[in-house]
């Protein structure tokens, strides 16, 4: 093979001495070509697709002939793609710059096949290039240069910058893990992110489930660098360190995704942190708080919070709708009907003393006489200030664009990132504002709504507290009175027991109203006689026709055509006679009085019987709620994060002999105990032996926040049989599992474990041992 003036690639003789297999052939010639200083051996090993396809070829073949011609064809491969460098560089430069993207990674490949990573400024405009592109295969490409990078130590070739660039653009499009990683690596690095940037990449992955979840995550982890005054503010090395500290607009948004997708334990733990990184809480932050002690039934916390609720003075309207509706939504979890039922009652009579005041306002105005339209229209129209913001606000153009990276760099202060992270946030809370079903607000005044009367009525007929019930709606129709008798909200709830066959319930209202010397229609009597006789209960129909006749209600056609009906299946002949001609006597006129049935035929729609429907709808299908559950689980909590766990062993066991299965938030609480007062994996073991036994005789799920701990527990301990089987279980739920965390977690504690080969004597529990954290090992992608 002769020598060659053009440039040639570098091809080792230990590679061309494999293409010929017979020894006679000498490769001497071939070792004496002259290279080039930038040439590198390194080509050869960067292209094994490629030459281990033609090695196959080459040894299937059997012709010496035919392998001389392959290996002229590789060598002509070889030539064509021999390029200078410095040239290369500049074609990728171009090619990213006109956004040619395919070009640009072709370029980039040879480059890599030549030289190995081009040029620092080069690697980092390919990077905010392919962000800048937001099409999820170039992000991708940009993700696989910096994790190629740092597995190659090369991590000196990356730049803050375009780094915090890359993040961005990963997360816009939903690519949370890539994102959450590269900020990690930054911590990891040295190179600590400002934290009104990182901000904006949280707001974008809260977006979706996993993001939100990795968004606590990085809270976590960047916010214990911070705990309990660990950095020194005063010395200016701490500068940049200080500079992503997390502040309260951070956990503004990872709270709120925490909120949207129900990890509200892991939220709990974001507020646990902020007293000791000393973050203070804003008018947002203090509404998310109330949605999540609500969420996890810290009703104490709520009211302690209650107290900043009534004293801040820059709250709207919607803001104190929605703590109130989360104050109310946690007395009736805990089974207070009585704080609920004030609570309701309260807010209708200050209703009424704002409608009253503001139709004394007008007509005083009006009699005035003067020309005050605008004032007369500024009282009775809503604040519009405060109406609610669109959940939409500029989102989808926010997610659709990102700045140029020129002028990103520009910003300094990062103020366009800061701007695009409130914007999110303001659509999560929007999300939020949408969840408030039982308080709304009218003119600034908090007033109830159906779905409240529907939940506490539910709450009293469930625990027999029938008299309070009727207490209830009666002191609210004085406040909140209704069109006619017939109309109002105990008179619906009355019906709905009768639909229910709940008729003894439906009796014992109707008491109660005639006790506190309230009228009512004919139609619910007749109603409930009906029901009487069609359940063949003669002695319950007599007692209603002597409380209709004290009361004066004259019954209808039809409830006497019931009541004839039902003396003549039961034989009475003299009884159906003086009820025709108690009728006749009465003048009673014939068409009946069919409004219960045109109510009952109304629930599906949206007409007069829409609370009625409602109230059906909830007592059908509604869960019975355990408020028990819920006194007990605090008790727990409470006794778990004072790290009490012979307390909280002692509840457990008593809540348990008082009949109240413990639940997932339950299991939570004790496995995190567990876990921060370290070595307790024995019971931690116990208790996940008990949840799978109760998972398969019980409804009780297990969450990912369960889930989770449970991992986090075993994979410290260095239990990895559990670990793989809370995995396992996991996987199959389809929930999120942050691998770069375990892998860390692996790494800290057990980097040294199972390294070497396995010993030759060793018992069978040993082996099992070795695999499981070998198995686990690979999945978290260490071998």
């Amino acid at each position: 093979m002769r020598k060659m003036r053009s440039p040639i690639l570098a091809v080792s003789p230990c590679f061309l001495f494999s293409l010929l297999p017979h020894r006679h052939y000498s490769v001497a010639r071939i070792c004496r070509c002259q290279y080039p200083v930038y040439w590198s051996h390194r080509s050869i090993c960067g292209i094994p697709d490629f030459f281990s396809n033609n090695l196959n070829t080459l040894n299937a073949s059997s012709g010496l002939q035919s392998r001389l011609m392959l290996f002229s064809t590789m060598a002509g491969t070889i030539l064509v793609q021999a390029r200078d460098p410095a040239k290369l560089n500049m074609e990728i430069l171009n090619a990213i710059d006109e956004q040619r993207y395919i070009d640009t990674w072709k370029l980039y490949e040879q480059h890599m096949l030549m030289e190995g990573f081009p040029r620092k400024s080069v690697v980092n405009r390919l990077l905010t290039g392919f962000a800048k592109s937001l099409n999820v295969q170039w992000l991708e490409k940009a993700y696989q240069m910096v994790e190629q990078a740092f597995e190659e130590s090369k991590q000196n070739l990356l730049e803050k910058d375009p780094l915090i660039y890359l993040s961005l653009g990963l997360a816009k499009c939903g690519l949370s893990v890539p994102a959450s990683t590269i900020l990690r690596k930054l911590v990891e690095t040295e190179q600590f992110p400002s934290v009104t940037a990182w901000s904006a990449i949280l707001a974008h992955m809260s977006k979706t489930s996993p993001g939100a979840y990795l968004a606590a995550e990085l809270i976590l982890e960047i916010g214990y660098l911070f705990q309990d005054g660990r950095v020194d503010p005063r010395k200016k090395i701490n500068a940049p360190l200080i500079a992503m500290k997390p502040n309260t607009t951070a956990f503004n948004i990872a709270l709120a995704g925490c909120l949207l997708f129900g990890t509200t334990r892991k939220a709990e733990q974001l507020l646990d942190m902020m007293p000791r990184i000393g973050v203070k809480a804003d008018a947002n932050l203090l509404i998310v708080m109330a949605h999540i002690y609500e969420r996890n039934g810290r009703r104490e916390e709520l009211r302690k919070l209650q107290r900043h609720i009534d004293e801040a003075c820059n709250l709207t309207d919607i803001q104190f709708r929605q703590f109130y509706n989360c104050l109310l939504t946690c007395h009736l979890k805990f089974g207070d009907l009585d704080s609920a039922s004030n609570m309701v009652l309260e807010m209708l009579r200050k209703a009424k003393e704002a409608q009253n005041s503001l139709a004394a306002a007008t007509l005083v105005l009006e009699a005035a006489g003067n020309d005050n339209g605008p004032l007369t229209a500024h009282i009775s129209a809503p604040n519009q200030s405060q109406q609610e913001p669109n959940g939409s606000h500029n989102n989808n153009l926010i997610e659709n664009q990102i700045i140029s990276y020129d002028e990103f760099s520009r910003d300094r202060n990062f103020v366009k990132l800061g701007n695009e992270a409130k914007e999110v946030l303001l659509s999560l809370l929007a999300k939020l504002q949408t969840q408030v079903e039982l308080i709304t607000t009218e003119r600034g005044i908090l007033q109830p709504t159906e779905k409240i009367y529907v939940k506490l009525v539910k709450a009293f007929l469930e625990g027999g507290k029938i008299k309070d019930l009727a207490q209830f709606l009666i002191k609210a129709e004085k406040e909140d009175s209704p069109v006619s008798n017939d109309d109002s909200t105990l008179v619906h709830v009355i019906k709905s027991c009768i639909s229910l066959g709940w008729l003894d319930q439906a009796h014992d209202l109707l008491d109660e109203m005639r006790f506190a010397g309230v009228r009512t229609g004919s139609s619910v009597y007749a109603s409930l006689l009906k029901a009487y006789c069609k359940a063949n209960r003669p002695g319950e129909v007599t007692s209603l026709l002597r409380d209709a006749q004290k009361a004066g209600i004259q019954l209808d056609s039809s409830c006497y055509d019931t009541l004839i009906q039902s003396r003549v299946l039961q034989q009475d002949t003299q009884g159906a006679l003086h009820l025709f001609k108690e009728m006749k006597e009465a003048k009673v006129p014939r068409g009946g009085n069919q409004e219960f049935e045109r109510l009952v035929k109304g629930c599906a729609g949206n007409g007069e019987a829409g609370l009625m429907a409602k109230l059906l709808r909830e007592m059908r299908e509604g869960q019975k709620l355990d408020s028990g559950v819920h006194d007990w689980n605090n008790v727990i909590h409470f006794f778990c994060k004072k790290r009490l766990m012979i307390d909280a062993e002692k509840a457990l066991a008593k809540m348990r002999s008082l009949g109240h299965a413990p639940n997932a938030q339950t299991f939570h609480s004790m496995v995190t105990g567990y876990a921060a007062i370290g070595g307790k994996y024995i019971e931690v073991t116990e208790l996940w032996g008990e949840m799978k036994s109760l998972a398969s005789s019980t409804p009780m799920r297990f969450d990912q926040e369960l889930l989770d701990s449970l991992l986090y527990t075993f994979v410290r301990g260095g239990f990895f049989t559990r670990a793989n089987e809370v995995v396992d279980m996991m996987e199959k739920g389809n929930m999120f599992i942050d691998k770069y965390k375990y892998r860390t977690l692996f790494l800290k504690y057990h980097k040294t474990l199972y390294k070497g080969k396995s010993p030759k004597f060793q018992t069978e529990s040993q082996l099992k041992k070795r695999e499981a954290a070998l198995t686990f090992k690979k999945w978290v992608g260490l071998c």
